[in-house]
């Protein structure tokens, strides 16, 4: 899964990672070193510009709403619960299926964090018996400090509890895909710890690699079959993890300490 991530690239360098053509600098937003959900996040989309007469999609740097509503939810209640999408069924939920067909997103990220716990634990979690308690918290981010292009879907909300013209009448928020964890090694696996991303978690979001961007990012490709190609996992050894401070725990915390890596965990793990 993806609960936490951090995100400290100002709109510049993703506008040029992104190569985005359109941003607003209104809508800048503050390095957030322990994103959670419901949090305004960046996003890169390709969409045509607002009242345009030109329809030709326009890449663009956006701030959504991390938790998706549907566009037929009666309330955005439960948005918060829906920071992620299974890229095994992400075209058949009623939930995420429009949006996967149209409504594509990278949402740039300089890593995640996720929690380490004992493999017993971890199985009942999976088999949906038991919720994980956090432990050891790793950050995982790309190997060569690139930014991490983590594959999205984003979705409009219409509020008809306030009239047409009120800034707050539209809501856009996103969700993360995420796939199976790599079992293979990790580009930098710590010294002390864990050796493959499966063995933090069996889940991670699905990055990206900048050969799918262009094509996971335009709206006019529908086929569902050929996008669901483009959620294969990348190669592996691309990442590596290490353990940070158990303050990233907390959500209230925040600041570029809690990527500061630790020599060894702070909480026992089963390695």
């Amino acid at each position: 899964m993806c609960g936490r991530y951090a995100s400290s690239r100002g709109p510049e360098d993703l506008a040029d990672a992104f190569e985005v053509e359109k941003w607003e600098p209104k809508e800048a937003l503050a390095a957030n070193y322990n994103v959670a959900p419901t949090d305004e996040v960046y996003a890169v989309l390709d969409r045509p510009l607002k009242d345009a007469s030109d329809r030709t999609p326009v890449r663009q740097l956006r701030t959504l709403k991390w938790g998706l509503v549907p566009s037929w939810a009666k309330s955005p209640e439960g948005g918060a619960r829906m920071i992620n999408a299974r890229a095994e069924t992400v075209h058949e939920k009623p939930a995420y299926r429009r949006a996967f067909a149209a409504r594509r997103c990278i949402l740039p990220a300089d890593g995640y964090y996720e929690w380490v716990t004992g493999s017993v634990e971890r199985n009942l979690e999976v088999e949906g018996k038991k919720k994980r308690p956090r432990k050891q918290p790793y950050f995982v981010t790309p190997a060569d400090g690139s930014v991490f292009a983590m594959a999205g879907l984003y979705e409009f909300w219409r509020d008809r509890t306030l009239p047409d013209d009120h800034p707050q009448g539209w809501w856009v928020t996103c969700s993360v895909i995420t796939t199976e964890a790599e079992t293979g090694p990790l580009g930098v696996a710590p010294a002390d710890g864990p050796q493959s991303l499966s063995d933090i978690h069996p889940r991670m979001p699905l990055m990206l690699t900048p050969d799918r961007w262009d094509a996971w990012l335009d709206p006019r490709h529908t086929d569902v079959e050929d996008l669901r190609s483009l959620l294969a996992a990348p190669p592996e050894g691309l990442m590596r993890a290490y353990p940070v401070s158990t303050a990233v725990s907390n959500v209230r915390n925040d600041g570029p300490e809690l990527l500061k890596e630790l020599e060894g965990p702070e909480e026992g793990t089963l390695f």
